[in-house]
Order: structure tokens, then C-alpha cells, then sequence
């Protein structure tokens, strides 16, 4: 599920830490609000030091995460430690990364370095980084530009893809040539974000989100989501699981037996389906979950979080390891919408990176480090917002130009932009 940073923000602000000594250990999202709030404390109070220390804490916290990397190097150059901030935009620029307000010099935290020439070379590498790759092609267009496409899986017995849409609230089944045809509706009016295939037992599993602030959602509704099931061959709705209160439930994948694992990406809870229950799986790691990847040794399941990076969720113990970045930490792990592994690689659509863009990267034998990352698609043209993909074979499709790149938070098309039809990739994977 596409992520709104404005969004996670103003939650992770309206969170109450507990204060009392007997109660249970702080949550992710509640370590990461006392430690913004401290350190916007310190900004306001102009103690420099006190914030560069706040800020490595955060750093530390979300996993290296490149957002964090550039914050660090916002406080070493305010405190006027040169050196320290070149290196760390060094460090952001090794992961691929760039920011377009350095570029244009909007972000006024970098200001006294902007005549050094190790800044410009800083800026240099930011242009590399944002120049197109691509080694994937379209596999089809959607023809409806107004489905805004989320999540995509694929039914081997008639060949066909299902396509979630958010804005049309419903399910399609397209074929190659992109001919699309009603699977199955909303049964709440909402937005349709994941969906899964389980064909061995003839069904399909998908999750609808009144999106909180969404427009096209009766306020009322607004913060509820639930976990459906559909019949295969006639997309009968079969089941209906309502989710917890407040929580988003956007993405999802199947374990071996047909059980969905469903990630809440406003509330940080991971969840499994267990006859007709939610149950949660994780013990507050996360703060904004999104499609989680089966381990092969079926007890782990890989779980993105928009801001910690990958996490490595054990199903028994729910103990969270995190993916390691190699030893020379350059890569980039959060942003990530959609995860799937292959044969020890993980391939992540990441829609919260900068720029956006689907690679793939090689895990160690232990799956549990980062060796080395190729780059499916950056930066062209139609690749806009990718969201979700599917393996069939041998080949991985994936969602382009999705659209959420042209709303507001509200689900409203922003000033000038349009929506333009998804455009459906493909990639060799052996």
C-alpha cells in the first residue's frame, strides 16, 4: 500500500507514550515519536548537539534508512561539522538515492555547504542517480486510466492477472492484451488494495481500506478495513473478516497452507488469518508494514516497513531481525511497497525511495544480508508510482504508473494532474 509521509507523520504525532514503569516496552511507532519530538525540542531550544545525538539515535532506529542518513547530515552541517555531512551525503548518494530539494537548493539545512566543491560533487552523483534505467518491458496497458491499480496476482488456470483499483473499488481480470472484465466489488464501497490467489483451494483473498481522509469514503468509515474472500471461478464473496480499529490492512501474501499474512501499514500490527480470527503476529516492530514475502523455511516471513527497512518476522517466537545492508551499507531499504523472493533474491517495488524505482537484490546464503542489488527500473518516464508485482514462472510483472503520484492525501486528483492508464512490466528473472 502506498504510503503518504504526511500521513505517517501526523499518526505517529497523535501517539501517547505510556508512562507508567509497569507498562509494556515502547512500540516502534512510539520510540520514533519521543525521539522526534525530543529532537525538535532541541532544534527549537538551538541546542545542536543535543539534536545530532536525537537524530543518530533515529538513525539507528530505522535501520540506516536513507531518510535518516540525509537528517544526520542536516545536523552535522548546521553544527558546522563539515567533513561529517559531505561523508553522509556520500553515504546516501552509495545507495542509489538523490534529492531533488538539494538540487534546486530548497532545503536551506545544507546552505553553508553549498559553495564547497565537495558538495557540488555531492550534487553530481544525486543527477547520476536519478539518470532512467530500465531492463523491463510493458506486458500491457490498462485500458481504464481511472482504476488507479494496486496490487496484481495471477490465476494460472485461466491465465489471467486480478487487478485490485482503489479509485473503481473492485477487482479486475485482465488478460495479455489488457482487456479487463469485473472479478468481484467492494461489498463496504470501499478501496480495493491486495489481493492473492490461492488456487489449490479455489480462492481469492483481498483487502478493502476505507483510506482515512479519502474523499471518495464515508467519513464515518474512515480508519476500518477488512480481509475478504472470494470465491475463484465466480468471485462469490465467501468470507468477510473485519480488521481492527483504526488499521489499514493494504497488503497481504498466502503462507504454504493458504493462510493470508496481512500487514496494517497506519498501525504497525502484522496479522494472520486463522479460521475467523485476526491474529497478530508481531509485538510492535514495525511502524508502517507493507507486503510481506514468505521465507522458504515457511517459519519466517519477510515483512517491508515503509521506515525501518526489511525485517525478518520469526511466525513462533514474533522476534523481528532486520535485514543486514552488507558491509558497505549501501543499500537503500525502506520506501518498499511491494516484496517477493526468488530463488534467494527479494525483489521490492519501491514507491518511497528517490528516486522510485523496482530492483532486485541477492541475499547471502543465510537470506539474512544484502550482497549485491540490480536495478530493474528507475526514473523513466512511465514508470511513475510502481506498486505490486507477481512471479508467474519465470517472469516478474509488476504495476507502473499506478497513479497515486497524481493525488492528494485525500484521494483528490492534484491541481493540473491527470490520470493516465497503468501500465503492466515485465522482467526475465532466470
Amino acid at each position: 500500500m502506498k504510503r503518504s509521509l504526511t500521513v505517517s507523520l501526523a499518526l505517529l504525532l497523535c501517539v501517547q507514550i505510556p508512562l507508567a514503569q509497569d507498562m509494556p516496552p515502547a512500540t516502534a511507532i512510539e520510540q520514533l515519536q519521543s525521539l522526534r519530538q525530543q529532537a525538535h525540542a532541541a532544534i527549537v531550544a538551538g541546542d545542536q548537539k543535543r539534536r545530532l545525538e536525537l537524530v543518530l539515535e533515529i538513525q539507528k532506529l530505522v535501520n540506516n534508512s536513507p531518510a535518516s542518513v540525509e537528517t544526520v547530515a542536516q545536523a552535522y552541517a548546521v553544527a558546522g561539522q563539515v567533513d561529517e555531512a559531505i561523508a553522509a551525503l556520500h553515504e546516501l548518494a552509495d545507495m542509489g538515492q538523490a534529492d531533488d530539494d538539494l538540487l534546486h537548493e530548497k532545503n536551506k539545512g545544507f546552505s553553508s555547504l553549498q559553495k564547497l566543491p565537495a558538495y557540488q560533487a555531492v550534487l553530481k552523483r544525486f543527477v547520476d542517480n536519478e539518470k532512467p534505467i530500465s531492463h523491463a518491458e510493458t506486458a500491457f496497458v490498462l485500458g481504464d486510466a481511472n482504476l488507479l491499480a494496486e496490487d496484481i496476482d495471477y490465476d494460472s488456470h485461466t491465465k489471467t492477472f486480478l487487478i485490485t483499483s482503489v479509485l473503481k473499488k473492485k477487482i479486475v481480470r485482465v488478460g495479455l492484451d489488457g482487456k479487463a472484465a469485473d472479478f468481484a466489488r467492494s461489498p463496504s464501497g470501499w478501496p480495493m488494495l491486495a489481493v492473492k490467489v490461492d488456487a489449490q483451494h479455489g480462492r481469492v483473498w483481498a483487502t478493502e481500506v476505507a483510506l482515512d481522509g479519502f474523499k471518495s469514503v464515508e467519513s464515518s468509515d474512515w480508519g476500518r478495513s477488512a480481509v475478504l474472500c472470494f470465491e475463484l471461478s465466480s468471485g462469490k464473496l465467501l468470507r468477510r473478516l473485519e480488521g481492527p480499529p483504526h488499521a489499514a490492512l493494504g497488503d497481504m501474501t498466502l503462507t504454504p497452507e493458504g493462510d493470508p499474512i496481512v500487514s496494517d501499514g497506519d498501525g504497525g500490527g502484522v496479522y494472520r488469518v486463522q479460521g475467523d480470527a485476526l491474529v497478530r503476529l508481531d509485538s510492535g516492530d514495525f511502524i508502517s508494514p507493507q507486503t510481506p514475502a514468505m521465507h522458504p523455511d515457511g517459519r519466517h516471513v519477510f515483512v517491508p516497513d515503509y521506515t525501518r527497512g526489511i525485517g525478518l518476522l520469526d511466525l513462533r517466537s514474533r522476534q523481528v531481525t532486520w535485514l543486514g545492508q552488507g558491509e558497505s551499507k549501501s543499500h537503500a531499504l525502506s520506501g518498499v511497497d511491494g516484496l517477493y523472493f526468488d530463488q534467494g533474491w527479494l525483489i521490492l517495488g519501491q514507491n518511497g525511495a528517490s528516486p522510485e524505482r523496482v530492483v532486485r537484490l541477492l541475499l547471502d546464503p543465510t537470506l539474512s544480508n544484502v550482497l549485491s542489488e540490480q536495478i530493474i527500473e528507475r526514473a523513466t518516464p512511465t514508470l511513475g508510482d510502481p506498486t505490486h508485482g507477481v512471479i508467474v514462472g519465470d517472469t516478474f510483472y509488476y504495476i507502473a504508473n499506478s497513479g497515486w503520484n497524481q493525488l492528494d492525501d485525500h484521494g483528490v486528483l492534484l491541481p493540473g494532474a491527470s490520470l493516465t492508464p497503468a501500465r503492466i512490466m515485465r522482467f526475465p528473472l532466470h
